[in-house]
């Protein structure tokens, strides 16, 4: 498994993150301490998690188990220098943490946030501390269709920094090491690099945004950003749902599928998309290719690529997953993934 610096930082992660969202629901704590036990036998060293997961299906119930399920399996393996433990905090809106509506992002919430996700883990201190999605909106889970920032506030200067600040003071704790992001915009990355770099404070190394062949709104600005800035992408949903795997052609819905709850997938289905994904996944076929794996290895081979987040459900999906380490795409691969991207580019 090949592996890389995430960023500016001293962060050397697999080009495979283990995602974790999940654990707690679909996913027993025994199969999910299984799955981090086979990820670690092949190498990925980096897991994903949140303290809003597991969020297949997600409630207040449930919120914060996939940490204590991580905690769990560092104590009782003793194994944490091993691993390197990515979580983030939620934005305004959510309804399962810190009910009834979780408050925006500022300084008193990180600060409780970080000591209740340091507390289920069983750690003294996260590797990768970000913000799940900015105060202001976002562009993303399908939002880009109605995506209008001209009502947002133009204070975020001052929001920034305090968040900046109180970022650093938890750094100097110890409690955190680096920070980074997820679900920005390029403007907003942006600014938070500035900020950084100005107030002598700490720099986002990565931003997690999704991403897959038939997802790629990072192609464009963020890419450039990426490209200047070193700000690695953590690409979550590199299979679409599943959809890029082919296990929903025909319109067949596996028992215990994310689909089986979630049928629309979080907007992810329509005729556009089922239409796409066919044609990706008879172009792996074609070649000879597991369609995961083809989509996977894409993914992999971007050159802003700071880590795929693969999640799984079982050993054998999260076996094939991992394979496609090993997958180089042949030019005539990459001509019919460039192809169907020009003819469908946004079929989500």
């Amino acid at each position: 498994m090949k592996k890389h610096k995430l960023g500016r930082s001293d962060l050397e992660v697999s080009q495979f993150c283990l995602g974790t969202m999940t654990w707690g629901s679909q996913n027993t704590t025994e199969e999910a301490h299984a799955q981090i036990d086979c990820a670690l036998d092949h190498g990925i060293n980096f897991l994903d998690t949140a303290e809003l997961y597991p969020t297949t299906p997600g409630s207040a119930e449930t919120a914060g188990n996939t940490e204590r399920i991580i905690g769990e399996w560092i104590a009782r393996s003793g194994r944490r220098q091993d691993i390197i433990v990515a979580t983030k905090i939620v934005g305004p809106g959510n309804s399962t943490v810190r009910p009834p509506k979780s408050e925006p992002i500022g300084p008193e919430t990180i600060r409780r946030a970080v000591d209740e996700s340091l507390a289920r883990l069983r750690t003294d201190t996260i590797d990768l501390y970000q913000l799940h999605w900015p105060n202001r909106g976002s562009y993303h889970f399908r939002q880009h269709w109605t995506y209008d920032p001209t009502g947002q506030a133009k204070t975020q200067r001052a929001e920034f920094l305090a968040i900046l600040e109180t970022l650093a003071s938890l750094r100097a704790e110890g409690k955190i090491r680096h920070v980074g992001l997820s679900n920005e915009s390029a403007w907003g990355t942006a600014l938070w690099l500035e900020l950084a770099e100005a107030h002598d404070l700490p720099r986002m190394i990565s931003i997690q945004n999704e991403y897959s062949l038939m997802c790629r709104l990072f192609d464009l600005d963020l890419a450039e950003l990426s490209h200047h800035e070193d700000v690695g992408l953590m690409a979550y949903t590199p299979l679409a749902g599943g959809l890029l795997t082919g296990k929903y052609a025909g319109g067949a819905i596996p028992e215990g599928s994310r689909r089986s709850f979630n049928p629309q997938l979080g907007g992810r289905v329509n005729e556009r998309s089922l239409a796409a994904a066919e044609s990706y996944v008879a172009l792996a076929r074609d070649h000879g290719l597991e369609p995961a794996q083809m989509a996977l290895a894409f993914n992999a081979s971007r050159p802003f690529m700071g880590a795929v987040i693969i999640g799984a459900t079982s050993l054998d999906q999260l076996a094939t997953n991992i394979g496609a380490a090993e997958i180089t795409l042949s030019d005539e691969v990459r001509e019919g993934i460039a192809a169907i991207h020009r003819a469908q580019p946004m079929p989500m």
